[in-house]
């Protein structure tokens, strides 16, 4: 086995900024559904700015990679910082419906700008011998800063959410210090392709009717389910749960500190845990994405991504049922939305690589943009205003059985396109 090349300075100063991003990316993104609420709007204005600012996070990146490669990386990054901090700063400001949704849709803007350049400055400084364990340290850091950012923002906002966005926008401000002074340009193969033969090249990968049709199912039974998780869970466990209740669990079996940790005081003296510092999977995935990968390595791709829907689904309904019996039973359903990711996510954008002819690997996950876009385009105005109605009719535990249904639906459409398609072929190494 060759000697693994040891990682540049530059790698590591890539996975640090990605680290502040996620930070200030889910900080504010997971409790946004509480804040919308603190400020008295529906669940239907929710859902639009939801949609809007998720569009924005996961289709810019198919252009802004194309300009990464024509300025340089650097350069991007620096634009991207400049989008994403007056917007952050702005929310502290505007309180306007109108206000708010081009905010979040500039820092959605700021996001997609960003997203496609530190993962191209991993694959930039890695090769053969140690891209594996890069994009290992890669994918860890983004859950790093992913954990982290919605504990320290939901603590502050329990204060005041001022704080909170002040703590995004100096995650921001240190990432454009640290870029300035020690994010050195990656010396890399310039595709010199524009945007224009990129996006033409697409159209060409979305000619093929089947992997087009693949990916809208995909955006439909995977991504939209995947992203109304994200969307509603700070907001179900902050408002429909018993979170002082959570708060003892939580205590019981970590102890005091790391409860606390994770808990604020409210107004009657009463600790509770707070809806976003465990409303997601980061941490989750931190710890076991490396056993789950290797015990789903040696079975196929689809037969993966299949179970890690069926996981998924059955993490909704226990999400569901923590309203009807101990609400406790939200981390059990929050740990099986993790596994089902853990097992689903990985497997399926896997597959999309190695179906495609080698040379055109790329190009095939440039499409696979599309998928997410669906899925976050249509996440929060479906999902987040039908919890608005179940909520308001007594019955918010209905949104987490109904998104289990549409998961369940989605494994049978998925069998029933491979039987009468026939499953792609994956090509040889």
């Amino acid at each position: 086995m060759a000697k693994r090349t040891a990682f540049p300075s530059v790698f590591w100063v890539a996975n640090s900024i990605e680290i502040l991003e996620r930070f200030a990316f889910y900080g504010i993104y997971l409790g946004f559904g509480i804040y919308m609420e603190h400020l008295g709007y529906t669940r239907a204005q929710l859902g639009i700015v939801q949609s809007l600012f998720l569009f924005f996070s996961y289709v810019i990146p198919v252009v802004s990679g194309s300009f990464a490669d024509r300025f340089g990386f650097k350069k991007v990054l620096i634009v991207s910082y400049l989008a994403y901090l007056p917007s952050i700063l702005l929310l502290m400001l505007t309180k306007s419906y109108s206000g708010i949704a081009l905010t979040m849709l500039s820092i959605g803007l700021a996001a997609g700008i960003f997203k496609p350049l530190i993962s191209g400055t991993v694959r930039a400084v890695t090769d053969k011998t140690n891209k594996t364990l890069g994009f290992g340290i890669f994918y860890a850091m983004v859950n790093v800063g992913a954990s982290f950012g919605p504990i320290v923002a939901g603590r502050l906002r329990a204060i005041s959410w001022n704080y909170a966005f002040l703590a995004a926008a100096v995650a921001i401000f240190v990432m454009l210090i640290v870029t300035i002074l020690f994010y050195h340009e990656p010396e890399r193969k310039i595709e010199g392709v524009t945007l224009g033969e990129k996006l033409k090249e697409i159209g060409v990968a979305l000619s093929d009717v089947k992997f087009a049709l693949f990916l809208v199912l995909l955006g439909l039974f995977f991504w939209l389910p995947f992203w109304a998780f994200f969307n509603l869970c700070a907001l179900y466990v902050d408002r429909n749960l018993d979170t002082a209740s959570l708060y003892l669990n939580l205590k019981r079996v970590l102890g005091t500190g790391v409860a606390n940790f994770f808990s604020y005081v409210d107004e009657q003296g009463v600790r509770r845990i707070l809806g976003e510092t465990i409303s997601h999977t980061g941490y989750i995935i931190i710890l076991g994405q490396v056993i789950i990968s290797r015990i789903l390595e040696k079975f196929k791709a689809i037969s993966s991504f299949l179970l890690g829907l069926a996981v998924l689904a059955g993490g909704f309904v226990i999400i569901g049922y923590a309203h009807l019996g101990a609400s406790a039973f939200i981390f059990l359903g929050i740990f099986l939305v993790a596994v089902g990711e853990m097992i689903s996510s990985p497997r399926i954008q896997e597959y999309i690589t190695w179906i495609a002819p080698k040379e055109k690997a790329g190009l095939y996950m440039g499409s696979n943009f599309l998928a997410l876009g669906i899925g976050a385009a249509l996440s929060g105005i479906t999902y987040t205003t039908l919890y608005g109605v179940f909520r308001e009719n007594g019955h918010p535990e209905f949104i987490w059985f109904t998104l289990a249904g549409h998961v369940i639906l989605g494994i049978f459409v998925l069998i029933i396109f491979t039987r009468l398609a026939g499953e792609f072929k994956e090509q040889d190494a």
